[in-house]
């Protein structure tokens, strides 16, 4: 019996987590609504005391996770379409995308 793998045929890429938005700008939003309630959050404790950390966990929601998979969505975000990975016989690479026929200039 046989094991070994054949590469005769493309790999797919590996299921990875997509943490992009749909635009730069909706993705800085969610950023500053994030940053914004973890610095609120330990900003107000002196006027309102541990109460103000209940605010903390709202930026989980807005970040998607934590402040690292909002960086990595950002990266994702910008680079979503222009970048494209393709995967042949065990090797991957990171190469520019063609540009969509709707996309180029028309003279």
């Amino acid at each position: 019996m046989n094991t070994t793998p054949t590469l005769d045929r493309p790999v797919q890429p590996a299921q990875v987590p997509d943490y992009a938005s749909k635009s730069v700008p909706r993705h800085l939003a969610r950023g500053a609504v994030g940053f914004g309630l973890i610095a609120g959050s330990i900003a107000l404790i002196p006027v309102t005391g541990p109460v103000s950390l209940l605010a903390a966990p709202l930026a989980l929601i807005a970040f998607r996770g934590c402040p690292t998979c909002w960086a990595v969505g950002l990266a994702q975000t910008i680079s979503r379409g222009r970048l494209e990975r393709r995967c042949v016989d065990g090797v991957c690479t990171l190469t520019k995308a063609h540009p969509h026929p709707a996309d180029t200039p028309r003279d």
